[in-house]
């Protein structure tokens, strides 16, 4: 064996075990899910004491497990998934049998219909002509499940048309898509582009030939993995270091300023349509008595922004300011902006939304030739 068979080995090696240990994951964390989500739906149609939690049922299942993961957001996802994906039910007893894990006890009616002895054939007999056709284009239920990672199986069960949905599960299936290509295929319309295209074939190939694939640390730095493998989750912060150092910086500076400034949170999360967003700096201005609401972005402003920052500000007012408050005042910080841009963009929109410019101190000028110098000999 030589040094570089040994690394090629070890490479493999790697490779392989990581996969399939992303793979396990994946496997259980839909099997939790779709479970959850089965037990979630049997509760609300035939539990006993359903009735005395009603519309505020998956809030108080939060309050009462508070386990790290288990949300009121992410219990709807659970139960969209059931009620979207029922075939994969057979595909998930399969695997929890064969990892000797128990059910619980009560086992629901739609899992003991499941299991029950009923053979495929008889229940093939006794579909309409309609759900035989849709069965000719549905995507298999163990493709679905072994095939499809869960966060996009959870993307794809938000789309309403069965069709569209079976084209993008068949879609990722062949890419191999990562969520983030996934969501951009979805947003530039790639089903209705495909639908109007002559040559689907040839779209699908293009398409494919730029798509971003999937890899294990995909799966397992998954913030949904990490919450459900017990990890910390520094994963899950999405800026990026020079956007942490500058909110450092001026958490700092706002702070030491006094004349009110009380601060409430960093990286605030608040939940809109069962989406979370995150508000980069939130503070109470004791002496104005109103909220002040600080996103930074680490480029030139976009109309987008703004749109964003008005959201914020009108969730304060409505969910958050109390009757003794002041409306809230949203400072968006951006590298640069176009004054006409910024005048269009935010005209019409809330009075208290300000949009400024902030300058990173750079290096001193001696320090910057002697980075370039190392960085040109380090090319020879």
């Amino acid at each position: 064996m030589t040094f570089e068979l040994l690394a090629k080995n070890i490479e493999a090696i790697h490779s392989v075990l990581q996969q399939q240990a992303a793979h396990a994951v994946n496997l259980s964390l839909t099997s939790r899910n779709w479970l959850m989500g089965c037990y979630i739906v049997e509760f609300e149609q035939n539990g006993e004491d359903r009735a005395q939690y009603g519309a505020k049922l998956l809030k108080r299942l939060e309050e009462r497990l508070h386990t790290k993961g288990l949300t009121e957001r992410r219990f709807r996802e659970f139960r969209r998934l059931y009620l979207v994906y029922p075939q994969l039910g057979k595909e998930v007893l399969n695997y929890v049998g064969a990892q000797q894990m128990d059910l619980p006890l009560a086992l629901p009616d739609t899992i003991r219909r499941l299991t029950s002895a009923e053979s495929e054939n008889a229940i093939i007999r006794r579909m309409t002509s309609a759900e035989l056709e849709q069965q000719a284009w549905q995507v298999p239920a163990d493709r679905l499940f072994y095939r499809l990672p869960l966060s996009h199986l959870t993307t794809i069960s938000k789309i309403e048309d069965p069709l569209k949905r079976a084209f993008y599960e068949i879609e990722t299936i062949k890419g191999c898509w990562t969520i983030d290509e996934l969501d951009r295929q979805v947003s530039t319309l790639y089903y209705e582009r495909s639908g109007l295209s002559k040559d689907k074939e040839g779209l699908s190939k293009l398409v494919n030939q730029t798509a971003q694939s999937l890899s294990p640390k995909d799966v397992l730095h998954n913030p949904v993995s990490l919450e459900f493998l017990g990890l910390e989750q520094n994963e899950q912060v999405d800026e990026t270091d020079i956007e942490t150092a500058i909110l450092n910086k001026l958490q700092k500076m706002l702070l030491e300023l006094g004349n009110g400034f009380c601060f409430e949170a960093r990286q605030k999360r608040i939940l809109i349509d069962e989406e979370y967003f995150k508000i980069d700096l939130v503070f109470y201005h004791r002496v104005l008595k109103c909220h002040f609401l600080v996103d930074l972005k680490i480029d030139k402003f976009k109309h987008e922004y703004a749109s964003q920052m008005n959201m914020y500000i009108n969730y304060y007012k409505h969910e958050v300011m109390t009757a003794d408050d002041n409306p809230p005042i949203g400072l968006l910080l951006c590298t640069d902006y176009g004054e006409t841009v910024v005048k269009y963009a935010t005209g019409g929109l809330d009075p208290n939304l300000f949009v400024q410019k902030y300058h990173i101190k750079l290096p001193s000028e001696a320090e910057l030739k002697a980075f370039i110098a190392k960085s040109i000999r380090g090319t020879n």
